[in-house]
């Protein structure tokens, strides 16, 4: 595989440096890193971005999740290796990425399991989160982006 072209927030000279602030803040918050970095991962697995896929698993590994969890995400449905609130957000990640999937694409129950879990601020950095997971899937998949070549 060979990428079409660098990322083109690479190539963007005032692009990259914002974007960048932005993922960073989203991390902060009350959402445990761990679980942004599954939501980051089911997300990116459901767009296919091998890129994304491959550096959420790195990060995921420095944050100290186990590889148990991470072969798990794709049918965290069926794993008890998830606890409730990540049961939550990994829902709502997957509504949220399969926006035309259904006539309501984050349906109540989604939403209302994931508000059980998550007071507002949580819940609004979870949104912004995964929709910035899928921005930069939308960034990696059309230009080919290798897993491992970095940027």
């Amino acid at each position: 595989m060979q990428a079409r072209m660098k990322n083109p927030a690479m190539v963007h000279p005032d692009v990259l440096q914002p974007l960048m602030a932005v993922a960073k803040a989203l991390k902060q918050g009350s959402v445990p890193e761990r679980t942004l970095e599954l939501v980051h991962l089911r997300a990116s697995q459901i767009n296919g971005c091998a890129f994304c896929v491959d550096m959420g698993v790195r990060e995921a590994r420095k944050g100290g999740e186990t590889d148990d969890r991470l072969h798990a995400v794709a049918v965290w449905r069926e794993s008890p290796l998830f606890n409730d609130a990540e049961r939550a957000a990994l829902a709502f990640a997957e509504a949220a990425t399969r926006l035309s999937d259904r006539s309501d694409p984050v349906p109540d129950d989604v939403w209302n399991a994931a508000a059980r879990h998550y007071e507002e601020p949580a819940l609004a950095q979870l949104v912004l989160f995964v929709a910035m997971t899928n921005m930069w899937n939308r960034i990696n998949v059309p230009v080919r982006q290798v897993p491992g070549a970095g940027w």
